[in-house]
């Protein structure tokens, strides 16, 4: 299993390690599905400014995995799987979340 968190900072150029709301994500989703890859970034610095940014940032992820839990589910039905996984932190905290989830080639 791959599981790489980072939080981007486009104006450093900085990979920088996740906050607490990310790291509780990545372990949800890895406690959920056993990912074969998992990537959690927070997007947030390149949304300051914009609707649901939050000061501190942890309002904007970006989510890439794959686990066999998706194997042969559609695209909404994978990202439904994921939406339940972290509703608690949609309804609280997180803004938005892109995800890239699919099963294992």
């Amino acid at each position: 299993m791959v599981i790489e968190t980072t939080r981007r900072n486009p104006h450093k150029g900085a990979i920088m390690s996740l906050g607490p709301i990310g790291q509780n994500i990545a372990a949800k989703l890895t406690q959920r599905f056993a990912p074969a890859l998992l990537e959690v970034i927070d997007e947030s610095e390149q949304h300051r400014g914009h609707s649901g940014a939050r000061p501190g940032g942890e309002s904007h992820f970006r989510v890439k995995i794959v686990a066999e839990s998706f194997r042969g589910k559609s695209r909404v039905e994978r990202h439904r799987m994921v939406n339940e996984a972290l509703a608690a932190e949609l309804k609280e905290r997180v803004h938005a979340l892109a995800i890239e989830a699919a099963a294992p080639a």
